[in-house]
C-alpha cells in the first residue's frame, strides 16, 4: 500500500497549472455513450476515478484510447447493458451512467455505487426523477434494473439541488420525447460544462448555472470535440497550500469566477490574493486568522470538497473557528487524524470547533477519503518533523501528480510502497 512521507516546514513558491476537473470529466465521459459515435475529450486529468470510468465504458464495449490528455471514445460498438459490479462499487460517480444508458438503449442494470465513505448520499432523487420520465426501476439484491419503452420529458422539482441527480436527468432527457424542465437544479460549473458538451453534440439544453434547466429532446446526438474545464477544488487546494506554508504560488489555467467563495475565505484568514485573467497569485500571511464561520453550501456557496483543506489551515490560525458541514453527515473523519498531529478540534454532529494551535507535529495518519487525504497533506507540509500518510489511493482519485507538483513548489514529499 503506497503512502506519503512528508518532511514539513518548507515555504512553497513557484507556479502550477491546474488539471481538468474530475467532477466534470466523469459525467461527460458517461455522456459519450448517448451518441453512438466518436467523441474527442481533451484536458483529461490522470486520475484513478477517470481510469475507472474508462474501464466502465470499455467493459460495455466502447473503444477508448488515450493520447496525452486527449481521450477518443467511440461508443458505436457498445453491446452490453450491465455495468460490472466491481467497477461501480469503486466509484460513486458511476451512477451517472444510468441516464446515458437509458437514453441510448432504454435499459441498464447497475449495482448501487460505492466511493468515499463520507456519509449517506442517497440516490433516491436520481431514481425518482428517472421514474417520472418513464423509467421502470426495480431494486433487488444490491442492483438496480432499469428499463423504459421510451423516456418522456416532464417537469421535475428536485427536493435538493443534487449535482448527480441533475446530471443524470440531463443525460436521460437529451433524447427523450418532449421537453424536460429541472427546477431547483444544481448550479455548479461542472453542470455548465456538461451542458456545453451536450450542446456541442447537438442537444438543446439551456439554463445550466441557474436553478432551472430546460432540455428539449432531440432524435440523436452527433460526434463532437470538447475541452474539460479546470478543477476548482484542485486549484483551491494549492491556493490553501500557499496560505498554510506562508508561501507564494501562482495558480494558472483556472476560471477565477469558479473560485470566488474559496478566495473570500482565504482572504478572511489573512491570505493576500491577486487575480489576473486565468491566473491567481496567492501569498500566505505571517499570521493566519480564525474564521468566525465556515459553512459548506451548494454552489455558489463554499464547497464541501474544500472543507477539509480549510480545516487543516484553521488548525494553526489565531483564534477559534466554527466549521458547519451542511452537505454530508460524515465528513469530519480528517478531524481525528489532524488531532493526532496536535490540532485542537472538537466535533458535534455536523459542527466542528477548531481552536488554533501554535504548531502541528508530524505523525502517522491515514487518509479516510479524497479531500480528507488532501487536508492531511496540507497539514504535513507545515508540521514540525515527518508526517506519514497511509491510504493515499484516495488522494490519487482526485489529484494528478500531487507529489511531483508539490516538490516542484519546494515541498519535501515522497511516495513509498
Amino acid at each position: 500500500m503506497e503512502k506519503y512521507i512528508i518532511n514539513g516546514g518548507y515555504k512553497l513558491s513557484g507556479e502550477i497549472s491546474i488539471q481538468g476537473a474530475k467532477n466534470s470529466v466523469l459525467p461527460i465521459l458517461a455522456a459519450t455513450v448517448i451518441s453512438g459515435g466518436t467523441s474527442i475529450v481533451s484536458n483529461i486529468p490522470k486520475l484513478r476515478d477517470v481510469d475507472m470510468m474508462v474501464k466502465i465504458l470499455s467493459s460495455l464495449g466502447a473503444d477508448v484510447s488515450l493520447e496525452g490528455d486527449v481521450l477518443v471514445i467511440n461508443s458505436s460498438q457498445i453491446n452490453k447493458i450491465e455495468v460490472p459490479e466491481e467497477l461501480v462499487r469503486e466509484m460513486r460517480s458511476s451512477i451517472i451512467i444510468m441516464g446515458a444508458m437509458l437514453a441510448r438503449f432504454g435499459e441498464v442494470k447497475i449495482a448501487f455505487p460505492g466511493g468515499c465513505e463520507i456519509g449517506p448520499r442517497p440516490i433516491d432523487l436520481h431514481l425518482k426523477s428517472l421514474r417520472q420520465m418513464g423509467a421502470v426501476i426495480e431494486e433487488a439484491h444490491g442492483f438496480l434494473d432499469c428499463k423504459t419503452t421510451g423516456l418522456k420529458g416532464c417537469e421535475i422539482q428536485l427536493d435538493y439541488p443534487s449535482v448527480g441527480a441533475t446530471e443524470n436527468i440531463m443525460l436521460a432527457a437529451v433524447t427523450a420525447e418532449g421537453v424536460t424542465t429541472i427546477r431547483n437544479a444544481a448550479r455548479e460549473p461542472e453542470i455548465i460544462d456538461l451542458q456545453h458538451y451536450l450542446n456541442e453534440a447537438g442537444a438543446r439544453v439551456v439554463g445550466a448555472g441557474t436553478s432551472i434547466i430546460t432540455i428539449e429532446g432531440v432524435e440523436s446526438l452527433n460526434d463532437c470535440n470538447h475541452r474539460i474545464i479546470p478543477d476548482r477544488i484542485v486549484a483551491g487546494t494549492y491556493m490553501t497550500a500557499a496560505a498554510i506554508t506562508k508561501g507564494e504560488i501562482i495558480v494558472k489555467d483556472i476560471i477565477t469566477d469558479h473560485l470566488l467563495s474559496i478566495i473570500a475565505k482565504l482572504r478572511e484568514a489573512g491570505a493576500i490574493i491577486y487575480a489576473n485573467g486565468s491566473a491567481l497569485k496567492v501569498i500566505g500571511p505571517n499570521k493566519l486568522y480564525a474564521l468566525e464561520m465556515l459553512q459548506t453550501l451548494p454552489y455558489p456557496g463554499f464547497p464541501t470538497d474544500m472543507q477539509a483543506q480549510l480545516m487543516a489551515l484553521l488548525t494553526i490560525a489565531n483564534g477559534t473557528s466554527i466549521v458547519n458541514e451542511t452537505i454530508f453527515e460524515n465528513r469530519f473523519k480528517h478531524a481525528e487524524e489532524l488531532t493526532r498531529m496536535g490540532a485542537s478540534i472538537k466535533t458535534f454532529g455536523k459542527v466542528a470547533v477548531v481552536k488554533g494551535v501554535k504548531e502541528l507535529t508530524g505523525a502517522k495518519v491515514s487518509a479516510k477519503d479524497l479531500r480528507g487525504g488532501a487536508a492531511l497533506v496540507l497539514a504535513g507540509l507545515v508540521a514540525q518533523g515527518t508526517t506519514e500518510i497511509e491510504n493515499i489511493y484516495h488522494i490519487n482519485r482526485g489529484y494528478e501528480s500531487m507529489e511531483e507538483n508539490l516538490n516542484k513548489l519546494g515541498a519535501n514529499i515522497k511516495t513509498i510502497k
